[in-house]
């Protein structure tokens, strides 16, 4: 299904339409602040196996999540107060920030080292998801196996259409990845260069 969402002004009952998939397992693709990403909810298991299966990708690599705020960030992550200055500063924007996760986070969603990669990206359609489904939402980016980004949501749609259950069309999105900066231990260190200024960091 292709659900075109106002990506200033969201409707709520679109929105529930979207929750509602989600809380039954479902698989679905909406918009941020750089690509179009791929989501379902972090506490289903069997939705999370369904997305490494349609991306290709190796369990030991964990996915992001979104956050619907700062504040609801400190539930899933261990938030120094170095890193709420930062990310207070930053968000809601183009980063991904790599903090140690919580007992909240299930362990397939956190690394070796036991830390998640967490977005609170400035897209208004992501953050009412996150808002309202009272869980994050699994972010990775709509793209082919080949590495092919979608940045079109219908082509998005006839390409998925077997496998996700909703594309959201919340309009056109930057097109390039976010800046992923790692927190642990309060040492800043700039893991990948995209969209988001990372001067601050250097």
């Amino acid at each position: 299904m292709l659900l075109k969402i106002n990506p200033h002004n969201p409707q709520a009952r679109q929105i529930e339409r979207v929750i509602d998939i989600i809380k039954k397992g479902g698989i679905i693709a909406y918009p941020t602040d750089t690509f179009y990403g791929i989501g379902c909810d972090i506490m289903n298991k069997k939705a999370i196996e369904k997305i490494y299966t349609l991306k290709q990708r190796k369990k030991t690599k964990p996915f992001s999540f979104i956050c619907p705020d700062l504040k609801n960030i400190s539930k899933y992550a261990k938030v120094s107060n170095m890193a709420y200055r930062h990310m207070k500063r930053l968000l809601p924007g183009p980063y991904t920030f790599i903090l140690s996760g919580s007992k909240l986070v299930p362990k397939m969603m956190l690394t070796k080292r036991r830390t998640a990669g967490i977005r609170v990206p400035d897209n208004k359609i992501a953050l009412s998801l996150a808002k309202e489904l009272g869980h994050p939402i699994i972010s990775t980016s709509a793209t082919h196996p080949d590495g092919q980004i979608f940045e079109n949501p219908s082509l998005l749609h006839d390409h998925f259409i077997k496998t996700i259950d909703v594309v959201i069309d919340g309009g056109p999105v930057l097109g390039s990845p976010s800046s992923v900066v790692s927190l642990i231990d309060d040492i800043p260190e700039i893991i990948r260069y995209g969209a988001g200024d990372v001067d601050i960091f250097e």
